[in-house]
């Protein structure tokens, strides 16, 4: 096979140590190789540094396992060119495993180019993606303190959850307030009900109606003071991920120097697109798509960044975040093509904005669902839309253009004459005449 990166190494990373094997020329038709192993520590990482820099490696490879590559990309970013590769794709033959055989095979995989990086985001993206995800997870946590206070209220007969819709509103709130400070009485407490939730007083005197013993008071105590905390964190998040955002130039921060590449590589044509626009602009454009908001936009920004020149075709980003189908084909028979796993921060998101977008009823996601959930199941059609929302996205950052709704009517427009004709020859089975006329001023 061909030689395309004369100068790599491969590296097989654990919590304590790190293996690297450095290939380099050596006499004709054959290569040289060295193996050493460095600690993880910043000082023994550094060590790590000054070594590959005086073997003249220009590539290095690593599998990406959980979070001990990222002390390495730290120090080695900027000075060689780092592949982080999915450990999947590079599994060594059974029965042959070991630490440094580990390296060797993933260096000898880099030096024939039969190995493919992960998509790692420059700096500022990936301190917004903490910031988000951080945030994701807080949220995650106050849902589920939520649930252990619906639990606590179940316990104590108090069933306000079946007549308040949330249990944290200014009414609920309140009455859990006064619970707690000692009254019992549900006339008083239905009382402190405010707007809407007045019309089912004697419905809220019945379910305040319970068995509150010392217990229930501290617990419920507790959880309410946890959550109170978690809107703060929340709230701190808000504010740190706006100004972060705002922060950012408009043109975003060149990548680090890398290494020339060796001959034989052709470099990327030059593309026509507009440059990248600034982060505050990206989450304005992408708030304009149905069914995603702010923060939406916000997490959608940090995942996959303003910049799609990463990714060469919205196909490339769909199957990247695993909203494609995948393929697995044998004998000529086409088995499952399920999505697989992709980032489980990315997936999740489009999804709920996906279930917001086909609540519009005036929106061609709504018709794209219902078009689809019929025949392929409300799961496959929710991902279907999600697949949408992330393609629309591609598009609009691409091309600086805002979401354009193509309206809840579309598919019935691309075959109008069809649709016309079913439609009548339905009500005549039924015994009635059809007359069709369009409507004064209809298109």
């Amino acid at each position: 096979m061909d030689v395309i990166y004369t100068h790599c190494a491969g590296m097989d990373v654990h919590k304590r140590t790190v293996v690297v094997c450095c290939l380099t020329p050596g006499p004709p038709g054959a290569k040289a190789n060295e193996i050493r192993t460095f600690g993880t520590m910043t000082a023994d990482l550094l060590a790590l540094l000054d070594w590959l820099v005086s073997q003249g490696i220009t590539h290095v490879a690593m599998e990406s396992t959980g979070e001990l590559w990222k002390p390495i990309y730290n120090i080695l970013e900027g000075h060689v060119e780092i592949l982080v590769v999915n450990a999947w794709h590079i599994k060594n033959v059974p029965g042959r495993k070991t630490d440094v055989r580990d390296a060797e095979w993933i260096a000898d995989l880099l030096r024939h180019g039969l190995v493919r990086g992960s998509f790692i985001p420059p700096l500022p993206q990936r301190d917004l993606r903490d910031l988000t995800r951080q945030r994701s997870n807080l949220v995650q946590d106050r849902a589920t303190v939520i649930n252990r206070l619906h639990k606590v209220l179940e316990w104590a007969n108090i069933k306000l959850t079946v007549v308040a819709t949330d249990v944290t509103g200014a009414s609920a709130r309140a009455m859990l307030e006064a619970i707690l400070q000692g009254q019992i009485e549900p006339s008083a407490l239905a009382e402190l009900a405010k707007g809407r939730l007045r019309n089912k007083l004697p419905e809220l005197e019945r379910a305040l109606s319970g068995r509150v013993r010392e217990h229930h008071l501290f617990l419920l105590a507790n959880h309410l003071a946890q959550i109170d905390f978690l809107d703060e964190q929340i709230a701190a998040f808000d504010a740190q991920i706006q100004k972060y955002i705002q922060q950012q130039q408009t043109t975003p921060p060149a990548d680090p120097p890398q290494p020339d590449r060796p001959s034989g590589i052709a470099d990327q044509p030059a593309s026509n697109d507009p440059p990248p626009l600034s982060w505050d602009a990206a989450v304005a454009l992408l708030d304009t798509i149905t069914g995603v908001g702010p923060k939406t936009a916000q997490l959608l920004l940090s995942e996959i960044g303003p910049d799609m020149s990463r990714f060469p075709t919205e196909g490339h980003l769909a199957s990247w975040a695993k909203l494609a189908p995948g393929n697995n084909e044998s004998a000529g028979k086409r088995h499952s093509g399920r999505t697989g796993k992709g980032n489980r921060w990315l997936r999740p998101c489009l999804v709920q904005a996906a279930w917001a977008a086909v609540r519009v009823k005036t929106s061609y996601l709504r018709s794209l669902y219902y078009r689809l959930s019929g025949r392929r199941g409300a799961k496959r059609a929710i991902i279907a839309v999600a697949h949408h929302i992330l393609v629309a996205a591609y598009h609009m950052l691409k091309k600086h253009e805002p979401y354009h709704d193509l309206g809840a009517t579309y598919f019935d427009e691309r075959h109008k004459g069809k649709l016309i004709n079913t439609m009548s020859k339905r009500i005549e089975k039924l015994g009635y005449r059809v007359t069709i006329e369009p409507l004064p001023g209809a298109a």
